[in-house]
Parts: C-alpha cells; structure tokens; sequence
C-alpha cells in the first residue's frame, strides 16, 4: 500500500479550471465534514479568485494493481485527472492592499508532508506580486493541525468570530482570524519575505 499512496517528488502549481472542479471537490468532500460545493468552486472561478492546484505525475504505481484495500483508499482520499495527481488546492481572494485566503486543502493521503507549507509560500509570493501588505484567513477554532501550520508559517492570530462555521446539526464554531504580514514574515521554506 506504501507505493501506492507515497509523496509525489515533484509537483506544480496550476490553475483550477472548470474540468478540474470534480476532482477537487471530491478532495473537499474526503478533507473536511461541511465541504464546499461545486458552486463554490465555480463561482470563486467567474469572480476571478486566484484559484490553484498543486499537481503531480501519476504514481509510479498504478492503482489497479494494489491489493483490494489499498485501492478503495486510493480511490477515497486521492483525485486523480488523466495523467496527474490531484495534491492540493487553494483559492484566494485579492483586496486593496491584501489577500484573503478562502480555502486551502491538501488531499488526506498527502498530509504532513510538507505541501500546505509549500502552498502557502507561492500565495504569499503572488500575494506580493498583487501589491499586497497582508495575507488574512479564518480558519476553525478545532483545527489545532491547521493553526499550527498557519503560526509555523508567520500567521498570527489576530481575533476570533463567533458562530463562524456550521457544524454538528444546527450548531456553530468559532473561527480564528489569522494574518500574516507579507514584508516581516519568515517560514520554515527560507522564508515568506
């Protein structure tokens, strides 16, 4: 099974596109428990979000030939076009003198290896080509693997809104309002500056 759902070595950074959406959305739906919807991805599109995933080639080994189980996790976590990998995504959404992240997901199978941080820094690289002077997101008040990504990577935490998120039935969750300043920040990738 390790062969099948290794790290990819080499992956880059593409537009999201509309024959894309399907496949990001079923990393959405695999990642998280009130995922966005395909209209969310396709409205962020006809806004003129910046809206990238992070590809790799295929797996060296082919899915079809894992052993039963693995394949079904196969199938589950990773999302995969013709010829590449699905690792991630993130989409965000340019101000005046900012960018506000909207959603960044890295697909379950390659989590922890090091592809949030990556993604993070190339927004902050076309967040500064864009004039921008900060870098804001939310994200929820349950996510600690999240938030610790985030502060290891410059952001701060900077305020919290209440009833953010929906969650269980009817319920709410907070959410923590982060920023990352583009011209002082420093990450474990040589940096943010």
């Amino acid at each position: 099974m390790s062969a099948v759902l290794s790290s990819p070595r080499e992956a880059r950074l593409e537009p999201i596109t509309l024959e894309r959406v399907p496949a990001v959305c079923a990393i959405e739906r695999s990642a998280f428990t009130h995922p966005w919807t395909p209209a969310n991805f396709t409205d962020s599109l006809a806004a003129g979000y910046h809206c990238q995933c992070l590809v790799a080639p295929p797996p060296e080994s082919d899915p079809a030939e894992a052993p039963r189980g693995a394949r079904a996790l196969w199938h589950r976590v990773v999302a995969r076009e013709p010829g590449e990998t699905l690792i991630g995504y993130f989409v965000a959404m340019k101000g005046v003198d900012e960018v506000h992240l909207l959603n960044i997901t890295v697909a379950p199978a390659f989590q922890g290896q090091g592809w949030a941080p990556l993604m993070l820094e190339a927004l902050a690289g076309w967040s500064r080509g864009q004039n921008a002077q900060w870098l804001w997101l939310e994200v929820r008040a349950s996510n600690l693997r999240a938030l610790a990504v985030y502060e290891r990577n410059g952001f701060r935490r900077v305020g919290m809104r209440k009833g953010y998120y929906p969650a269980q039935g009817s319920a709410r969750e907070d959410a923590v309002v982060m920023s990352l300043r583009l011209h002082e920040s420093t990450s474990a990738w040589g940096g943010l500056k």
